[in-house]
This record gives structure tokens, sequence and C-alpha cells, in this order.
């Protein structure tokens, strides 16, 4: 069933190492060998090797091949075995619970209000989330450079895992509520970001704007600097 195999996936994530390589995967970039794997989580490659094959079989990553950057040609080797983490979800309860359905039925209703009134109550208690999100951060008046690092901190913690791009633009990486994306997009996009409205509306960033910018494999969501003239929330 696959309640037991996902049980029997996250009762593998138990051993601390394994955990430590599927963290070393999930946080990088882009994939990644079993070399870079092992250096970030302090063990040997053959032990990281195994484990991260392991990881494989669960199906929490996944496997290819690519051949080193830059080497290219009948000289550049082998390609090499590297990882990704695997799009598939996992959710254990015990006893079981069925808190995606009701997200499901919740949003098909709001969905099915032609009136509009249950889009705009969703939209105002996601920025109501946020902005008390903000206002728990507590960050001093002359604390505006530790603004932006503290918002991604939040986000990490819900879920959405923010990286910086070279542009300086933060992109969301993970969208929480990605299986209601496919059948709910722009209720759910929407919520996203009234959400994170919110939650740079209790702190001081001035120049940071969140914006829609759906791309696949992340959350809709981006944190970008305000055009010149514009406010930072709008």
């Amino acid at each position: 069933m696959e309640r037991d195999s996902d049980m029997q996936v996250v009762t593998g994530l138990a051993d601390p190492v394994r955990a430590r390589l599927y963290q070393a995967v999930a946080n990088s970039s882009g994939p990644i060998g079993r070399d870079e794997a092992a250096s970030a989580a302090g063990i040997g490659r053959p032990l990281a090797a195994y484990h991260l094959d392991k990881l494989v079989e669960l199906g929490l990553l996944t496997a290819s091949y690519q051949r080193p950057a830059g080497r290219v040609g009948p000289g550049a080797g082998r390609p090499a075995k590297v990882y990704a983490r695997s799009r598939r979800e996992f959710a254990v309860s015990v006893p079981p619970r069925e808190y995606e359905l009701a997200a499901r039925l919740l949003a098909a209703a709001v969905d099915a209000d032609t009136g509009g009134a249950s889009r705009l109550m969703l939209l105002d208690a996601a920025r109501e989330f946020g902005t008390e999100l903000g206002a728990e951060i507590g960050l001093p008046g002359d604390a505006k450079p530790g603004a932006v690092p503290a918002v991604k901190a939040v986000l990490r913690q819900y879920g959405y895992e923010p990286r910086t791009g070279e542009d300086g633009l933060v992109e969301l990486h993970n969208c929480p509520f990605h299986r209601l994306v496919a059948s709910h997009q722009d209720l759910v996009c929407g919520m996203n970001l009234a959400l994170i409205q919110g939650l740079m509306s209790a702190i001081d960033a001035p120049g940071v704007r969140p914006s829609l910018d759906p791309k696949p494999e992340r959350c809709c969501v981006v944190l970008g600097p305000a055009r010149q003239g514009e406010a930072a929330l709008s």
C-alpha cells in the first residue's frame, strides 16, 4: 500500500548519515556527484555511494550521468553518476489523516464561489498570517540589512526553500502546496503572494518586492528589487 511505502521512506531517513546526504542533495542548486555529497555529509566516498543509491531505491533521489563541466570529446572520460532530489512527494501521519483532501475540497469551494468573496477572505487570511509571522521576527529599527535574511529564514521554516541567485533575485525552490497547483494554480499562487506580501509588510525591507513569476519546479513568487518609482509592496 502507498501508506506503507511512505512509512518505509520516512523511516529510511531516520539514519543520520542518510539524512545528511539527502539534505546535501536537496540543498544543491543542481545534481551533485558522490564526492561532493560525501564531503557535505562528512563521510567517505564508498559509504556515500552506498547510501545515495539506497535513497534512489526509496524514491527520495534520482540518479543520472553527467560529464564534469567543461570536459567534452573522446578524452573527457566516463560520465559521473550524479544525484538530484526526486519530485515524488511522501506524506505520513499516524493515525492516518487526510489533510490534503480537506485542502482540495476547500480550494474547490473557493474556486466555485463566482462572487469572489471566498477568494478575498482567503487572501486576507493569508496576508494576515504573513504579517503575524513578520511581527514575530521582531527586527530592531536599525536592522534593515538583516531583513531579507530574516524573511528567508521564515520562508525556509515553512518549506519554501528560498535561494538567492547571482542577480540578487530570491527564488522559492519549493511550493509547500504543490499538489494543489495542478487544479487550483491561480488560487494557490495568489495565496502564496498574499502571505509573502503580509510578511514583507511587517518588516522594513525597502526596495524589495514580492511578485508573481511562475516557472516550472518552483514557487510562483519571487522576491526582487522594486522598480524605480514603485513601492516595495504593491
